[in-house]
């Protein structure tokens, strides 16, 4: 897979996660998380290969999909695997409606390149007339609210992670962001909107589109992600693979930090669901 930029070096950038070969004490690798999480991700369909622990006590799971032991909990097993390009979990928000984000700005919130990514984002969701559109607010009490990762996260290579939505049809309430996408990576306005996009869509229920075969965006051998107890539904008139042709999709599990809109399939599955 390409490299962000040549100061990356050998770091791959992932919508989810990438690691670097040194300096991994700040996140618990996956030998020191107890046996019996790993059972119960693995016996929900995830690659218990993949999960690393995070500073505040939950865990990271095939790269960006937030879980904590009480969604792990709840996690069943799934009935089968995925093999179409376009997939939901089973829960999906409610609407019509407008689901609100908040991001803290300012001296300890996020750049304005930050900002304007999101408002990217928003505004590409917003353009395809959905049942559910989004608005960025100045209360914290939002719907879903874009918080920091933790420094040692983003030392990582953490760059963002969501989980999906309740049973109760919202949205799920927090996306973690690294804050240094621009600083660190040299990512415009598009990029990070990619980024951010793609982690709302997980709030709102989309699964990776590549979720089948990560090694389609990832690179490496290939690897299933698994069904898990979130569910995996392939929704109608979306196509039955996943490629890197254009831009490609903006829920591919891993990107090189280019700009990716919305694909006509990516807007078939959203006109679907919305």
């Amino acid at each position: 897979m390409k490299n962000l930029i040549t100061k990356v070096g050998t770091l791959a950038l992932s919508a989810a996660l990438f690691i670097s070969c040194d300096n991994q004490n700040n996140i618990q690798p996956n030998d020191q998380i107890s046996d019996v999480v790993l059972a119960k991700v693995a016996a929900a369909g995830f690659d218990a290969h993949s999960v690393v622990r995070s500073e505040d006590g939950g865990y990271f799971v095939e790269g960006d999909i937030y879980l904590t032991d009480e969604t792990i909990n709840e996690l069943v097993a799934p009935n089968s695997l995925p093999n179409q390009e376009q997939y939901s979990t089973n829960n999906l928000v409610s609407g019509p409606r407008v689901i609100t984000m908040y991001a803290p700005t300012g001296r300890r919130g996020y750049s304005t390149a930050m900002i304007a990514g999101l408002d990217e984002a928003i505004s590409r969701y917003n353009a395809l007339n959905l049942s559910i559109s989004f608005q960025r607010v100045s209360s914290s009490s939002a719907d879903i609210v874009m918080t920091r990762l933790r420094k040692g996260e983003e030392r990582q290579g953490i760059l963002g992670s969501a989980g999906f939505p309740t049973s109760a049809g919202d949205p799920y309430g927090e996306i973690k962001m690294s804050g240094i996408l621009e600083s660190s990576y040299g990512l415009g306005t598009d990029g990070i909107a990619t980024i951010i996009g793609h982690e709302m869509g997980h709030c709102i229920g989309m699964r990776h589109t590549d979720y089948f075969d990560r090694s389609i965006s990832c690179g490496g051998s290939t690897s299933n992600e698994g069904a898990s107890g979130v569910g995996a539904n392939h929704i109608p008139g979306t196509s039955t693979g996943a490629d890197l042709s254009g831009a490609g999709s903006w829920m591919l599990a891993c990107t090189d930090g280019g700009n990716r809109p919305f694909t006509n399939g990516d807007k078939t599955a959203l006109a679907y669901l919305y």
